[in-house]
């Protein structure tokens, strides 16, 4: 829901302060409470996006307890809604436990208009991305369901699956540890023709060589010592279904010999056994490492790569994909306080600005880690930037559209005038712009051709 739709709330006692928050908030349409029983008549109306609610109110203007009783049920009938509160100057321990009962931030008087202001656009921006979260969840249903993209890298790996999953190609999958590659195997078999067949995945890293092949293949009854019944490999029990090799940059050279055949003929045997057993089933194939740096070093077979790769899908890592990390965030944290019964609300505004500039070297599953720790032992409503061990990081300014601008109208004439070798015509044609606007927006950024 748009924000015109969602007025501010703004929980104030004090007609001068709220007749100048009228005036300097007036593009959020705020509506104005001063006590707490209009307060939450207007919740109930309006249930905003956003509260901004001082904690000084009657009949306890000089005490935060009416406040704090305030702060909670608005919280107990909105558990959605972003509460900033407002303390009086100094008063470092109110703040702390208004954060402590679920408030998202808080600022304290005198008001600085300015950084109100981009508390409130902040918590705005933090709601609205739940808010679509929710949405897409209460689409369960979607094949793509449980996979969170907000980015557009990410955004193009989904629609790379959607093209891809209907077929009966090969697929290799790429992307760091942590990065979901069983969650991109996992939808395209559920949106493929095998849908209602088995997905059945194997780990190659995690089993030792010795006893993949057996794994893989299955085996006679006495095959080999402790073999006292047949039992059916990995690629047979997937008959009609998905397969899923994961790491399969780990096999042994034996093995992927054992492998290609497969691949090419489509029938196996048994070990111990004589008899080939044509098996129906699609391949899904995923790894963290470089096979073509594998292939150079003799530890994997080229043929065997072309035939797992007639498709290959990327998958970035979470640092390239910096607007899906909030979302994902708030996701394993609403399952991780479910598992755990914990009643834990969100993330505090540091805590939010820690997990957009972290680089998560382990990606999804580093970020899954920290959450679930963070969930089990935080002891507020609240998890902060210090429960995910993360506090160096929310020391980081948030960047504006402003410096993101700057930044790359700098990055752009400086490639230009590299490309053009110092020639400013050519410069200016390079970026579509006029010589005098390529003039004037070396002097802004205090660029030279010398």
């Amino acid at each position: 829901m748009k924000n015109e739709h969602r007025p501010l709330l703004i929980v104030e006692d004090d007609p001068g302060l709220a007749r100048q928050l009228r005036w300097s908030l007036e593009k959020y349409q705020p509506v104005f409470a001063s006590d707490r029983e209009e307060a939450l008549a207007l919740v109930r109306k309006h249930r905003p996006a956003v509260v901004l609610q001082d904690l000084g109110l009657p009949p306890d203007t000089n005490g935060t307890d009416e406040g704090m009783a305030c702060l909670q049920e608005i919280l107990r009938l909105a558990p959605d809604t972003k509460v900033i509160v407002v303390t009086g100057n100094g008063d470092q321990s109110s703040a702390v436990r208004a954060i402590g009962l679920g408030a998202w931030d808080f600022h304290a008087k005198p008001l600085d208009l300015d950084v109100l202001g981009i508390l409130i656009e902040r918590a705005q921006r933090i709601w609205a991305l739940e808010q679509e979260h929710r949405a897409l969840q209460q689409t369960a249903a979607s094949p793509l369901s449980g996979i969170i993209a907000a980015s557009q890298n990410m955004l193009a790996v989904l629609r790379q699956v959607e093209k891809v999953a209907p077929t009966r190609a090969t697929v290799l999958i790429q992307g760091e540890t942590g990065t979901g590659k069983e969650l991109i195997a996992r939808a395209l078999h559920r949106l493929s023709e095998r849908a209602g067949q088995a997905f059945v995945a194997i780990n190659c890293a995690a089993i030792p060589d010795t006893l993949l092949e057996s794994e893989l293949f299955g085996y006679e009854k006495g095959a080999f010592t402790g073999a006292a019944r047949q039992t059916p490999g990995k690629i047979e029990l997937a008959d009609q279904g998905t397969l899923f090799l994961d790491e399969i940059g780990d096999m042994p050279l034996d093995l992927q010999a054992k492998m290609l055949r497969f691949l090419q003929e489509r029938v196996i045997e048994r070990l111990g056994g004589r008899r080939e057993i044509a098996v129906d089933v699609r391949i899904l194939c995923a790894t963290h490492r470089d096979l073509a740096e594998l292939i150079k070093s003799g530890a994997f077979r080229e043929d065997l790569y072309y035939r797992i790769s007639e498709i290959v899908i990327q998958i970035p890592p979470l640092r390239e994909r910096r607007s899906d990390a909030i979302p994902i965030a708030q996701a394993l944290l609403r399952r991780a306080a479910e598992q755990h019964g914990r009643t834990i609300r969100g993330f505090t505004p540091d805590a939010l600005q820690a997990i957009e500039h972290y680089p998560w070297p382990g990606n999804v599953r580093e970020m899954e880690n920290r959450i679930n720790r963070a969930a089990i032992m935080a002891e507020n409503a609240m998890i902060d930037a210090g429960d995910l061990d993360l506090e160096g990081e929310s020391d980081k300014p948030f960047p504006t559209l402003k410096t993101i601008r700057e930044n790359a109208e700098r990055e752009a004439l400086e490639r230009a005038l590299g490309a053009a070798a110092g020639n400013l015509s050519k410069a200016a044609e390079l970026l579509g712009i006029s010589r005098p606007t390529l003039y004037d927006l070396l002097k802004r950024h205090h660029l030279t051709t010398q």
